[in-house]
């Protein structure tokens, strides 16, 4: 599903804004300006928003942070299906290690990881 993300001031805001553009271009999203104005409009479906926010998070540079904190906002939960597909690409997956990669809570962790491990 496409969504649709206002970044107010966005150039204004962002030191080498044309490398982060670069970098959202290159994960599919599609990033606009809106009309004459100094407000961005990011498009993206919620694979593209986590590939985005991972890109702002190994990058030196914190005038990017606001960026990611607003995608953040948007970045879906993750159903059983989908937590269970991602726990058995590695059977040695803990609790925390789901935990972290996914933003699941505890207790999503610990069901998917038992019923994978009692099938």
């Amino acid at each position: 599903m496409l969504v649709s993300i206002t970044l107010n001031g966005f150039v204004r805001r962002t030191q080498n804004s044309h490398v982060l553009k670069a970098a959202v271009k290159s994960t599919g999203a599609t990033l606009t300006r809106k009309g004459r104005s100094r407000n961005w409009i990011l498009q993206a479906d919620s694979q593209q928003i986590a590939q985005i926010i991972n890109l702002i998070s190994d990058a030196d540079e914190d005038s990017w942070l606001w960026v990611a904190k607003k995608l953040y906002e948007y970045k879906p939960k993750l159903n059983r299906d989908e937590l269970r597909k991602i726990a058995k690409q590695d059977s040695a997956m803990t609790v925390a290690q789901l935990t972290l990669l996914t933003d699941c809570t505890l207790i999503d962790a610990r069901t998917v990881l038992d019923e994978i491990e009692w099938e």
